[in-house]
């Protein structure tokens, strides 16, 4: 029972979920945070959900088909390596065409430029470690429900951060009770994603 609920938390909770998170907070739960109209966010929205969760999922789904990765869990390092890379390009590509848009608000292609930064450390080090990418990426969004927490102080974001928290917390957790990292992978994915978001968006916002 406990193995298939950290299964469980560990495939609904995946890194490729977290820019969807990060842009459905700042589109949706903080919506002072960008000039883009309402009428606008929900499409830009699913563009996003589409090109950094959607496509990338299929595209991993294809290659454990087609017996190039051995697990969708990517239990061992070499798995890892042809899924990361092409993450990376999908998230280069969707922040290149972000950037593209000017007549948008610049926080767009700035925010995913910085979530694309962490992807690509992440992917680095993938090369000679198997550092966590699910607390890559708590650590990211928690760095940026705490800079809106700073930077909007009238809104009241202590339960979005609380609740992230706590379901970091779980989730590193199962992380380790599967085995699928040591301690110092879990830490030290959370203080990547943490510190690259916590500069990236301080930056962003003028600290």
């Amino acid at each position: 029972m406990v193995r298939k609920l950290a299964l469980l938390l560990s495939v609904v909770f995946q890194p490729l979920l977290m820019p969807s998170l990060v842009f459905g907070v700042l589109f949706f739960g903080v919506p002072q945070a960008t000039s883009i109209p309402e009428s606008f966010k929900e499409r830009l929205f699913y563009l996003i959900v589409s090109s950094t969760l959607l496509i990338p999922v299929v595209l991993m789904l294809g290659l454990r088909w087609s017996g190039m990765v051995k697990s969708l869990h990517f239990e061992e390092k070499s798995d890892r390596k042809m899924p990361f890379i092409l993450v990376t390009l999908f998230y280069v590509l969707t922040t290149y065409f972000l950037k593209q848009k000017t007549e948008l608000d610049p926080i767009l292609w700035q925010g995913m430029a910085i979530i694309t930064v962490s992807v690509v450390l992440l992917t680095g080090v993938t090369f000679f470690w198997k550092m966590s990418a699910h607390m890559t990426g708590f650590g990211g969004f928690l760095a940026v429900v705490g800079v809106l927490g700073i930077y909007f102080p009238s809104l009241d974001l202590a339960y979005l951060l609380v609740a992230t928290l706590l379901l970091g917390g779980l989730v590193a957790s199962s992380r380790l009770y599967l085995e699928a990292h040591r301690p110092a992978e879990v830490y030290f994915g959370l203080f990547v994603g943490f510190v690259t978001c916590w500069m990236g968006f301080m930056w962003i916002y003028g600290f």
